[in-house]
């Protein structure tokens, strides 16, 4: 809309542009606007790409997945890519795999076949993490085939995880209620389980206060397994008393405690 010239504070108008590819590919050219300002000539860089009117195109969901930290030697949940065939022509796959540093930490299967039709066909691509080492690993889902841009990529990411055991603690306290001074309580039975999925290691089992403890328990605990602890009630004079037994163990939240009260009489 521009003419000769433009006024003066904040004039202003407009220059639009089409563009028509005589050629497949990368075309470039520029506006070029000469006047009487600083700096003319000033260019607007103008790109576009040549495509062939009847050729298949990839259109892809994302091009990246990202996993959650994930326990070494166990499969992650799905996640799932959806290819589409943008273009008007047959889509042709040539190969669907995965590649890069970390690639035998990932599957993949699909819905697709060796073709997608025109005109917005779609196919889907899932893919799982399964760690075998710890820290971040990654790879790429790669889809070659006979449109522009082939080989197409989704990158793969996800970091691996040690595995770890898990303490549970039955009960986590106990009152043994009110016991004469210098005399013994029967035995308060505190169990202590491995959910986790790594072997757990009892490092100590200690007791405080008017309290005494019978391990039944030896150096650890398998994934699964449980063992007892027996606590003993000796009050050394009247009024509440405290204490805690205390795990120490290789379980993250160590150590892990059990809150005893008494009262002396």
């Amino acid at each position: 809309t521009c003419g000769s010239t433009v006024a003066a504070n904040n004039g202003n108008c407009t220059i639009s542009v089409t563009f028509t590819p005589t050629a497949t590919g990368s075309r470039t050219a520029a506006v070029t606007i000469t006047d009487n300002a600083t700096g003319s000539p000033q260019t607007i860089t103008l790109t576009g790409t040549g495509a062939n009117a009847n050729a298949p195109a990839v259109g892809l969901s994302t091009s990246s997945l990202t996993f959650a930290s994930q326990t070494l030697n166990t499969t992650s949940a799905s996640q799932t890519v959806t290819l589409t065939n943008t273009g008007n022509a047959v889509l042709n796959l040539l190969s669907i795999g995965l590649t890069g540093t970390n690639s035998s930490d990932y599957a993949e299967t699909t819905t697709c076949g060796s073709t997608v039709a025109a005109n917005n066909g779609s196919c889907t691509i899932s893919v799982t993490f399964t760690p075998a080492a710890s820290g971040t690993r990654t790879a790429a889902v790669t889809i070659t085939d006979n449109a522009t841009g082939s080989p197409q990529t989704v990158a793969l990411s996800g970091t691996g995880a040690s595995a770890a055991s898990t303490v549970v603690l039955t009960p986590t306290s106990f009152n043994f209620g009110t016991q004469t001074v210098g005399t013994t309580s029967g035995a308060a039975d505190i169990n202590i389980m491995n959910t986790g999925a790594a072997f757990l290691t009892l490092n100590s089992i200690t007791v405080t206060g008017d309290f005494t403890l019978t391990n039944f328990c030896g150096g650890g605990l398998s994934t699964g397994y449980n063992c007892d602890v027996w606590v003993q009630f000796t009050p050394t004079a009247t009024g509440v008393r405290t204490g805690t037994l205390i795990f120490n163990d290789s379980a993250p939240g160590s150590p892990h405690v059990v809150t005893l009260t008494g009262t002396g009489n």
